[in-house]
Parts: structure tokens; C-alpha cells; sequence
């Protein structure tokens, strides 16, 4: 008796583009395109809170696909990783903030950080974090990295800016703040993100990006 031919199809492979090595560096860096956005068809507001909002978009996507989508909105977050290299520049000490965090269900360590109110630039909304969590201010300030936190429904993005020559004063914590600050060496910090001690995202992304590019320049 004959076999039957399989009626499944062949899987299709990805289409995937490979950038290859020599056309890096024949453009020395990757310059992004400006982004393409989705047409939205509708926006109806499904919850209206204090911190953000909910939208639900019937949108058509820049691919030509159709869909529905609920985003969180709202003014968008700021990060500071102040630096205190007073005592050693070759391993600096990085302001850091323990902090129970509902949403995760624990303590977590952090960068402070913090949203942004009303009409204020983004460094003025860093500014202002760093003095009400920490106490301290900087003479120098530096845009590091920035980056969307969960695009998968957040439109909010993040910028991480460096905070340098810091002088201490007094924090000014929101009523419903409690938080433990703490000055841990990078080499320190580096060695708890190796551990899985550290689990928040911007804390993640702010010392290793920092840590790299610090890297890089000590090379040059």
C-alpha cells in the first residue's frame, strides 16, 4: 500500500537580514531612519488614573495589517545614574536605592528615577528626582541611553542621564516614598547584575551601558 504524501507545507524561513561586518564599518555607525507610524482609525480612553492612561487604538499598522491595541500613556519617566568618584575614579561609587516595589512583589534595587510632571523638560524632571529621593545634586549632567520600557503596550520611554560631581543635601521623598539609599562601587554593582541580584530593567540597562562606554573610552 502506497504512503500517503504529507500534506504539510514546508515551513517558510525567516526573512532575516544579515549586516554584515564591512558594511558596518564603511558607515561607521548606524544611523535609524525616522520611525514609521500606524494610521489610527479610532482611540477611545478605557481607564482615565492619576499616574496614566489606557487606550484602546483600532490602528492599521505601516505593514498594512489591522488591528486593536491597548496602550499606557503618559508624560514618560527619567533615570540618574549619579556617580561619586571622589574617592576612586577607577571604580566610582553609584547612588543606589532599595525599595519595596508592589507590582513585583519584593525589594528590588534601583537607580532613581522618576516620572516627569506637567511641562518639564527632561532634565529638569532629573534634577528635581535626584534632589527629592537622594538629597544630592550635580554639577555635570549627560545624556547616557534612552529606551522604550515594554513597547508591547507602553508608550513610554525612558531617558537615563549620568549625574556627576555630586554634593550632598537633603532628600525630599514623596509622602508615600520609603526608600534606602545606598553608595556601592560599580565593580560591585556589576558583580549583583552577574548574581541575579538585580532585577529592575533601567538599572540593568543604565550601569552596563555606562560600564561599556566607560570601557571604551579608557581604551581610546
Amino acid at each position: 500500500m502506497a504512503k500517503e504524501k504529507s500534506r504539510k507545507k514546508k515551513a517558510k524561513d525567516p526573512d532575516i537580514k544579515l549586516l554584515k561586518k564591512s558594511e558596518i564599518e564603511k558607515k561607521k555607525k548606524i544611523v535609524p531612519s525616522a520611525p514609521e507610524t500606524a494610521e489610527v482609525l479610532s482611540s477611545t480612553i478605557e481607564f482615565d488614573g492619576p499616574l496614566f492612561k489606557v487606550y484602546r487604538d483600532h490602528i492599521l499598522e505601516p505593514n498594512g495589517i489591522e488591528s486593536t491595541r491597548d496602550i499606557i500613556r503618559h508624560n514618560g519617566s527619567v533615570v540618574v545614574l549619579a556617580i561619586d568618584d571622589s574617592k576612586s575614579k577607577r571604580d566610582p561609587y553609584i547612588v543606589m536605592e532599595r525599595q519595596y516595589r508592589h507590582a513585583a512583589g519584593q525589594y528590588l534595587w534601583e537607580l532613581p528615577a522618576g516620572k516627569i510632571d506637567g511641562e518639564e523638560s527632561r532634565l529638569a524632571a532629573a534634577k528635581r528626582e535626584l534632589i527629592e529621593e537622594t538629597g544630592y545634586r550635580a554639577k555635570k549632567w549627560t545624556p547616557l541611553v534612552r529606551y522604550f520600557a515594554s513597547p508591547g503596550f507602553l508608550g513610554e520611554w525612558m531617558q537615563v542621564f549620568l549625574a556627576e560631581g555630586l554634593t550632598l543635601g537633603n532628600a525630599q521623598p514623596e509622602e508615600d516614598e520609603r526608600i534606602d539609599l545606598y553608595l556601592i562601587s560599580l565593580s560591585e554593582v556589576l558583580r549583583l547584575i552577574d548574581d541575579g541580584a538585580i532585577l529592575d530593567g533601567k538599572t540593568l540597562i543604565g550601569v552596563q551601558f555606562y560600564a561599556r562606554t566607560r570601557k571604551q573610552k579608557r581604551k581610546a
